[in-house]
C-alpha cells in the first residue's frame, strides 16, 4: 500500500513538520549517524500535544519520506493510515522525553560509535575541545538498565533528563531535545562532534589540556545565548535542507 501526503497529513503545518523530520533522517543518513532499521527521530504533531512522527520499521534513513513516517501515540500506538509497522520498543525512550517536556518537540537518539564510546567511560563528556566546551554542565546521565522494553523505565529516564536538553545514555548513546527539530539537530551534532574528538584526543595518548571550569563555563553560557535565539539554530538547519535537497529532494514527497 502506497500512501499519499493527502492521505496520512491532516494539515499545512503537519505536512511542513513531516517534511523536515524527513529531511532530518535523509540527513542523519548521510552523516552516517543511522543503525540500520533502528533508532528514532522523533517531533510532535502540530496541534496535537499527543502524537508523534517517527520512522517506518523496516526501512533505511535513506528511504524515510515526508508520506511514509508514522503518526503514533505517547504509547507508540499508530493513530490513522500508515503502509508501515512502527518497534514500540524504540519509542520508549522518546515518549519519556515527549510526555515529560512540553518544550520537547523533537527528540534524537543515537548509536553513533564516538557516541557510544564516551558513553562506556566513567567520566563521561570532558571539557577537551571547543564543542564539549559548550555542554559544561549542561549534559543528563542515565544508568544503563538494559535493552529499553519496560515503560517503568520512562519515569526515571525522564527525572535523570530533567531540564537539560543533552542527555548521554550510559553505555547506550546520545540524546537530544529541543523545541524544534533544528534545535535537537544542533544540539546533536555539537555533542557528537564533541565525543569524536574526545576518543580521538585520548588515543593520541599525549597528556591532554583540560581548561579551567569558569573558561569552559562562559563558553557554555556564550553558546547557549546564541542558540537560545533560535536563528543560529534555524539559518544551520535551512542550510542542511538545501543540501539534502540538492542530494534527493525525494523526501519531501
Amino acid at each position: 500500500m502506497s500512501l499519499t501526503m493527502s492521505d496520512v497529513s491532516g494539515s499545512p503545518e503537519e505536512t511542513e513538520a513531516r517534511r523536515q523530520l524527513a529531511c532530518a533522517y535523509r540527513l542523519f543518513d548521510h552523516l552516517g549517524w543511522h543503525e540500520l532499521i533502528y533508532n528514532h527521530i522523533t517531533v510532535r504533531v502540530p496541534g496535537h500535544d499527543d502524537q508523534f512522527l517517527i520512522n517506518p520499521f523496516g526501512l533505511m534513513y535513506r528511504e524515510v519520506r515526508a508520506s511514509n513516517l508514522v503518526k503514533i501515540d505517547v504509547n507508540g500506538n499508530i493513530v490513522g493510515p500508515s503502509a508501515h509497522p512502527v518497534n514500540p520498543a524504540g519509542f520508549v525512550v522518546h515518549s519519556a522525553v515527549h510526555a515529560a517536556r512540553a518544550d520537547a518537540h523533537a527528540v534524537a537518539h543515537t548509536h553513533t560509535t564516538a557516541g557510544q564510546a564516551v558513553a562506556c567511560q566513567a567520566q563521561g563528556l570532558l571539557p577537551l575541545s571547543f564543542t564539549a566546551m559548550f555542554f559544561t554542565d549542561r549534559v543528563a546521565y542515565h544508568d544503563f538498565e538494559g535493552i529499553t522494553l519496560g515503560n517503568d523505565e520512562r519515569a526515571r529516564l525522564a527525572a535523570d533528563l530533567g531540564d537539560s536538553t543533552v542527555m548521554i545514555l550510559r553505555n547506550h548513546g546520545l540524546l537530544a531535545c529541543g523545541p524544534t527539530i533544528a534545535d535537537a539537530f544542533v544540539d546533536l551534532y555539537q555533542l557528537q562532534r564533541a565525543c569524536e574528538v574526545q576518543i580521538a584526543a585520548q588515543a593520541g595518548g599525549a597528556a591532554l589540556v583540560l581548561p579551567p571550569h569558569e573558561v569552559a563555563l562562559r563558553s557554555a553560557r556564550q553558546h547557549r545565548a546564541a542558540c537560545e535565539k533560535g536563528v543560529e539554530n534555524r539559518l544551520l538547519f535551512d542550510a542542511m535542507t538545501r543540501w539534502m535537497l540538492d542530494k534527493d529532494p525525494s523526501f519531501l514527497d
